[in-house]
């Protein structure tokens, strides 16, 4: 076993058996279900979660926040399809920010997105126990045995293999997508211009009809305004289980986002202008109370349900490859990444669903939420610094898709990234807070104990290595 000693880690090669129980099932996914993947990611949040930030910024707050924050996303978008086409790897943003940060750069990133992955399902989970409440099926009520059961039925269908999985999430995202078209017809004819201004002003600075709240409220209102886009960056994670990944990973990705813009414009325009922006800002299902009692609202109330398991189901297999391909490299678990017959990682399902699940117990949605923001936005600015690093630093490497505007488009993304990261601790510091403990808490890990174990033959240590070494004859 080859021994390797640099950048403070130790490496060394694994044998073949070692990588043959850890591979993916390749060719499962061309660009039309990686748009699905993307936009399943994300569907959730058109259902549920982003009213919140009414009460923070008001309409005008939360709609100068969701602008700022979908410019981010798009020039992120745009910055992770570069590369994701010169880097197709299951590690994702990991993947990126090992090539370009180093090995603490690349926990630090995989670690982030593994916390927001881990924690957004629990939050799921919280709205979809509320989801079946309301909908009165078989008279169930919210509780443990409801996220218990979305965790073991979901995980059970992922464990089948990425192929069936994500043919199944294609059809659930269809569902989703065809209940915000019936929404937004329906809601049309309850529109009313007035509604999107009755806040009553508080006395804060700059505070008006549009900003209740003042100009404050629009920096408060950002890690809800995230919640329309938060996941899409899970996309490359398929890279290895696509077909053409230089290609159609990219494709997918802002196809999905391009999607996702015109479906969270739609419903926070259309909600907020039939119900009222005092009662969509702390209604738990605003699509359904801003029709009020007809026929059509309980149809998009059983529809949201499909929106929200969406978002669970893809979610689960974004965090089941991210801990894969950190297990598999040696910075966390080597047993996490073993593969199944059917291959998929069968503990890297497991074992974060049970922290997810333990999670859920808590019951508060929005808290969760705002932790999942946290892990995300604390990886956006860690990605869009590798996307700026590895074009200053290997201008020559092979670029199949390149970002337009380069540099400068995900320096922006950098930027406002940093604000969302800020934000968290403006809107719910305890859960910022917890999170960081969390993520200072893997970094420990990483720093007493996995640095020295890392695997130097896995694919994406094989990337930072082949630039070392171009870097060397150099």
């Amino acid at each position: 076993m080859t021994e390797i000693h640099h950048g403070g880690v130790d490496e060394s090669d694994e044998s073949d058996d070692y990588l043959a129980k850890r591979t993916l099932r390749s060719g499962s996914a061309g660009w039309i279900l990686l748009a699905g993947l993307g936009v399943s990611y994300v569907i959730s949040g058109d259902y549920a979660g982003w009213n919140n930030g009414i009460a923070e910024g008001g309409f005008g707050g939360l709609g100068i926040a969701a602008i700022i924050i979908a410019g981010m996303y798009l020039a992120m978008v745009l910055g992770m399809a570069e590369l994701s086409s010169a880097l197709p790897a299951a590690g994702g943003g990991y993947t990126f920010a090992r090539r370009a940060l180093g090995p603490w750069g690349g926990f630090a990133t995989g670690t982030a997105i593994l916390i927001e992955y881990a924690i957004a399902p629990a939050a799921i989970a919280t709205f979809i126990g509320g989801y079946v409440e309301s909908l009165n099926l078989f008279g169930i009520t919210d509780g443990w045995w409801v996220y218990l059961a979305v965790y073991a039925i979901f995980i059970a269908i992922h464990l089948t293999g990425a192929g069936e999985a994500l043919k199944a999430m294609f059809v659930i995202t269809a569902i989703a997508l065809v209940g915000l078209v019936i929404f937004a017809i329906a809601a049309i004819s309850h529109f009313d211009w007035s509604n999107l201004t009755d806040i009553v002003p508080t006395d804060a600075v700059g505070a008006n009809e549009w900003l209740p709240q003042g100009y404050l409220g629009i920096w408060a209102a950002i890690p809800f305004a995230i919640w329309f886009f938060l996941a899409i960056e899970g996309v490359p994670l398929a890279a290895e289980e696509a077909r053409e990944p230089e290609k159609n990973v990219p494709r997918g990705i802002i196809i999905a986002m391009l999607l996702l813009i015109v479906t969270g414009a739609a419903v926070f325009w259309l909600a907020t202008g039939a119900l009222g922006a005092n009662e969509t800002s702390t209604a738990t299902d605003p699509l359904v109370k801003a029709l009020g009692d007809s026929g059509v609202a309980k149809v998009v109330n059983y529809i949201g349900l499909a929106g929200l398991v969406a978002s669970f189901f893809s979610i689960m297999y974004a965090y089941s490859r991210q801990t894969f391909a950190l297990s598999r490299a040696g910075y966390l678990p080597k047993g996490l990444s073993v593969t199944n017959s059917r291959k998929a990682p069968t503990l890297a399902l497991i074992v974060p669903g049970v922290v997810g699940f333990i999670l859920s117990l808590a019951g508060e949605g929005a808290t969760l939420l705002n932790m999942a923001v946290f892990g995300a936005a604390l990886s956006y600015v860690l990605m869009m610094i590798s996307h700026i690093v590895l074009r200053v630093r290997e201008p020559s490497m092979p670029r199949p898709y390149r970002t337009p505007g380069g540099i400068v488009t995900t320096g922006f993304a950098l930027i406002i990234a940093a604000v969302a990261v800020i934000a968290t601790f403006l809107v719910d510091p305890t859960a910022a807070l917890w999170t960081l403990g969390a993520f200072c808490v893997f970094m420990l890990y990483f720093a007493l104990y996995s640095r020295h174990h890392l695997v130097a033959n896995s694919p994406d240590e094989e990337f930072a290595a082949l630039a070392e070494a171009e870097k060397e004859l150099e």
